[in-house]
Parts: C-alpha cells; sequence; structure tokens
C-alpha cells in the first residue's frame, strides 16, 4: 500500500515591510502592506521623446521657463508646492545623461552647484536635494527640491512625497522665490524670466467678496510629474499602447506639470497640464 500525504493550500506569506516604514521621515503610519510586483515586461515601451513620442522639452519656448541659457534652461512647475521650490534643470538639446559630449558634461555639473546655492540662499531652506529619474522622459532633467529649514522629518528619501502632503505654500512667496533664482543665475549669464509678484492694490470693502470668489486650486508635485510618469504597457499585444493617457501614441490632455511664464503667471496652452500616476525613480 503507498503512503498518502494530505497536502494544504498556504496562502502566499506577504513579505515584511521594510524598516525604512520606522523611519521619523516616513510619511505614512498605520497598516500597511507590500503591493504584488508585476511581471516584467519584454520590451520597455519609449518615453516622451523616443521613438514616435514627442518631446515636451523641446517643444517648451523660452517664455516657459525661469531662466534661460544658450545650453541650458531652468523651469518651475506651473503653480507652488509644498516645499519652497521645486525646480527643473534642462539641457536645451535633446540628450539623456549618458549620451552628454564632454562640454555639455562639464557644464552640468557647474550648472547644478550654481543652481543648488541659488536655492539654499533663499530664506527657510535647509538643504537642497538634487535628484535624476528619467523614466518619463528621455530629454535630461535633474530636479532641485528645497527643505525647509528645522523640518527634521522631511530630512533623506521621502522628500518628493512630503511635497505632495504638505500645503503649497503662497503664490506670492513662490513667484518672489522663482525671481531671486532667476536673477541668481543671471549674474553669471543667460536671461531671467521670473519676475516678483506686482502688488494687487484693492479697496479695503473688496477683500472680502474677492476672498470669497477664490477657489483652491490642487498643486502639482514632484511625484505627481509627467516627466516621471512611465507610459501604460498593453502586455496582451505588445503594442505599448493601452489607450489611456500617458500610454504610446496617445497625446495626454492632462498630465503634465506645465512649464510656468513666470511672468504673467500664465499657462502655456501647447502644453499639457498634471498627472495623477507617480513614477518612483
Amino acid at each position: 500500500m503507498v503512503d498518502s500525504t494530505r497536502v494544504s493550500v498556504v496562502p502566499d506569506t506577504p513579505p515584511a515591510l521594510p524598516d525604512f516604514t520606522q523611519w521619523p521621515s516616513f510619511p505614512f503610519e498605520g497598516d500597511l502592506r507590500v503591493k504584488r510586483l508585476d511581471d516584467p515586461v519584454p520590451v520597455e515601451p519609449p518615453r516622451k521623446g523616443e521613438g514616435h513620442r514627442e518631446c515636451t522639452a523641446c517643444n517648451a519656448p523660452d517664455d516657459a521657463y525661469i531662466w534661460v541659457g544658450e545650453r541650458w534652461r531652468v523651469r518651475a512647475m506651473d503653480r507652488p508646492t509644498g516645499l519652497p521650490m521645486v525646480l527643473i534643470l534642462e539641457s536645451r538639446t535633446h540628450l539623456d545623461l549618458g549620451d552628454l559630449p564632454n562640454l555639455l558634461a562639464a557644464e552640468l555639473g557647474v550648472m547644478t552647484v550654481r543652481l543648488e546655492r541659488a536655492i539654499r540662499s533663499l530664506d527657510g531652506v535647509g538643504r537642497v536635494h538634487v535628484n535624476r529619474w528619467g523614466d518619463g522622459s528621455a530629454h535630461l532633467h535633474l530636479w532641485f527640491l528645497a527643505r525647509p529649514y528645522g523640518r527634521l522629518q522631511l530630512r533623506g528619501t521621502f522628500l518628493s512625497l512630503w511635497d505632495s502632503i504638505l500645503p503649497p505654500i503662497s503664490e506670492s512667496q513662490w513667484r518672489e522665490n522663482l525671481a531671486m533664482v532667476a536673477a541668481w543665475l543671471a549674474e553669471f549669464g543667460g536671461r531671467p524670466l521670473a519676475e516678483p509678484p506686482r502688488i494687487q492694490w484693492q479697496a479695503p470693502s473688496s477683500l472680502a467678496e474677492s476672498a470669497g470668489r477664490e477657489e483652491f486650486e490642487e498643486s502639482v508635485s514632484v511625484i505627481e510629474s509627467e516627466e516621471e510618469t512611465p507610459v501604460t504597457v498593453d502586455v496582451t499585444d505588445g503594442s505599448g499602447d493601452a489607450g489611456e493617457p500617458g500610454s504610446v501614441g496617445v497625446t495626454p490632455t492632462v498630465g503634465e506639470p506645465t512649464l510656468t511664464d513666470a511672468r504673467v503667471g500664465n499657462v502655456d496652452p501647447r502644453l499639457p497640464a498634471t498627472s495623477d500616476d507617480p513614477d518612483r525613480r
């Protein structure tokens, strides 16, 4: 007689949470669980600026930036976010980091230090984080995130997440900061395009009425930027076009942090708006 063995199905044991969920800088608490990892795709879809996908940076005019030079441009988000300053340094030429010739590679180091110093000179800035992900766009762009001075809980890895969580700073302070950074960069050349906010003179009797008409606008943060949002892949047919905003062959109507005309506060109508689908590095 052959012995039989009863085998019971054991459910998958969820992976343990990593230690960083206990760090003081981790922005969430409570019951958490690790998301299931998707299967790898055989071919990664093209980023913006690759294949037949248009490049937003190449199509953007100079007046969408706060400072422009011969080979570099600096732009801001379309409105204030939770951090004192979030800026993006872009090469004017359509190149990725590993494609830079020696001249631009050397200038990238100089521009990185110069922009970091300019942001760090702002009141209330304790540190400037410099990040490069590049999963959403093939055009070289580096992120500069200012950590508020004294906010020790915001130190380290999760600053870009806190940018989505914190209430946005005032628009007047944001525009003043943009103008100061642009002026700092212009001391070394290039052209500043950001100007400080203009004083809006208003009769006292109309202040309450205008305040009541103001509508809240949700800010666009680093993690929500389509510059860092990879396209959705349809693995059923291998086409890489899932028919959703941000997918291959589809021009999104909403999704990108709009490039800011900091002089007049207008958004370039040729550029898309904001994104909800975050890309992590």
